[in-house]
């Protein structure tokens, strides 16, 4: 048997497509997306990985429901948190003890459904990976899929695929990657294979308040009076409580071991000493500041390590000790009465030295990826500054809580201006991702009661964690 009949013999494998004397006889099937389906020996076609807005392969290969089977497919090498221009590789492998061949397709997108970075193929004779480009509800996508030399696993029961993705220049929020496969039989139809979808998630900082990297911010207090942690899993339910600083101590939580995991941490202000709980194990103890200083804690040098960082408001001078080579950025920005309220604006996943000024509600941000400066009013007087990226395209807004009336005022950097009322005047603000879309949620705390405005869907959470008194995690990311 030569090779070309022998490809033709197996071209059923070839994820989404469709049994090949229909694509003989041009017969075309209509998606509810408006994407014609047919028949193709070279690859599938695009949109069919199950993100969102797109099917998946079971529109051809109907005999059973997606993800029914005994097999499964899996995406592998995607970090918790990415940074721009990072080159990333990334498995895909679809498995099933008694399939004959494998097929697979896969995409990247942003929250907003638009194509993220680029796809590498390795070298490879013959081929056994190409690239496609595909329209979902008018925007372009792109997908990396097997070829027809792609399908045919070197052992029994199961086909992998790896290639290199490369991020974008900037940070574009949370990075998502669906990918389906199909595990078939060889009959030379569509029947008798089995589709399986799956998604894998990396993001361009870890969350805030995360103890169990999940990418979404867990529900947590600090207890001052017994110097108690108390937190809440997102991923599971489950309960910690870890005891972890004194009365004085102010709450610094961050990732400083860059695992993706939240690290409890506190700053002492009488000796200007940090103790830091690392997640990874072992406790960092260093002296890093003076009485009268604000701790102002963040990835200064991009690394995804959280660094020592103090602001110094009786010369508005900025400390910061980079965790990536051991040396220090000193910079004098800001005057007394100013808030730091550090965050990565410009997007390069490195935090900016930034200050809004309640007197003028006027906000410094000092950028980090060109050496400029952005000043810009938002906010009055007795405003609270809440920066954060409230619209998940990987930069931080400029935001104020107003008191007075209880609305959350946010200049996004993508979506734009944005007004809420959620909240009363005694509550402290602690927004954060909860619902693990990439986005900022606005929460509020109130005497033990957490309320949180889900992004994904407008809906909020009420629950009961902690007592009044407590200091909530997410708030020790706000200049007090």
């Amino acid at each position: 048997m030569t090779r070309s009949t022998r490809r033709i013999r197996i071209v059923k494998v070839l994820v989404i497509s469709v049994l090949a004397t229909v694509a003989i006889l041009g017969l075309m099937k209509a998606t509810p997306y408006g994407v014609k389906v047919s028949a193709s020996a070279s690859g599938p076609t695009p949109s069919h990985t199950n993100a969102p807005g797109e099917s998946n392969c079971t529109e051809c290969h109907a005999d059973f429901a997606v993800n029914s089977g005994t097999g499964n497919v899996m995406i592998s090498g995607v970090p918790a948190n990415y940074l721009p221009n990072q080159q990333i590789s990334v498995t895909v492998r679809t498995n099933q003890a008694d399939a004959v061949v494998f097929g697979f397709q896969l995409t990247a997108v942003d929250s907003r459904g638009n194509k993220v970075g680029t796809y590498t193929i390795p070298t490879q004779n013959p081929v056994r990976m190409q690239l496609v480009d595909g329209l979902v509800n008018n925007i372009q996508r792109q997908y990396i899929e097997h070829t027809v030399d792609g399908i045919i696993p070197s052992q029994f029961g199961f086909n992998t695929w790896t290639f290199t993705w490369t991020a974008p220049s900037t940070r574009v929020g949370k990075v998502g990657f669906y990918a389906a496969g199909n595990a078939a039989n060889s009959d030379g139809g569509t029947s008798g294979d089995y589709i399986y979808t799956k998604s894998a998630a990396t993001l361009s900082g870890s969350a805030i308040s995360s103890f169990d990297a999940d990418g979404s911010s867990d529900i947590a207090v600090y207890r001052p009076s017994s110097g108690v942690w108390y937190s809440l899993n997102s991923s599971d339910g489950g309960f910690q409580a870890v005891q972890f600083g004194i009365a004085e101590d102010k709450v610094v939580a961050g990732d400083y071991d860059g695992d993706g995991k939240t690290d409890r941490a506190v700053w002492r202000p009488s000796s200007g000493v940090w103790f830091i709980q690392k997640s990874s194990g072992g406790v960092s103890i260093a002296q890093f500041g003076a009485t009268g200083d604000v701790p102002v804690p963040g990835d200064y040098d991009g690394d995804l390590k959280t660094d020592l960082a103090v602001w110094r408001p009786s010369t508005g001078v900025w400390y910061v000790a980079r965790s990536s080579n051991g040396s220090y950025d000193i910079r004098q920005f800001g005057v007394s009465t100013d808030k730091a309220m550090q965050a990565d604006f410009d997007g390069d996943a490195k935090t900016d030295l930034a200050v809004y000024r309640p007197s003028t509600g006027v906000w410094y941000v000092w950028r980090s990826s060109d050496g400029g400066f952005t000043i810009q009013g938002f906010g009055l007087d007795g405003d609270l500054p809440v920066a954060g990226d409230y619209d998940g395209d990987g930069k931080a807004d400029l935001a104020v809580f107003r008191p007075s009336s209880s609305v959350w005022y946010a200049n996004r950097s993508t979506l734009g201006f944005s007004a809420i009322q959620f909240g009363i005047s005694t509550d402290k603000p602690t927004p954060a991702d909860f619902d693990g879309d990439g986005k900022i949620d606005i929460a509020v705390f109130r005497n033990g009661v957490w309320y949180i405005l889900r992004s994904t869907d407008g809906g909020a959470t009420i629950a009961s964690f902690g007592l009044a008194g407590d200091v909530p995690i997410p708030t020790g990311y706000i200049s007090q």
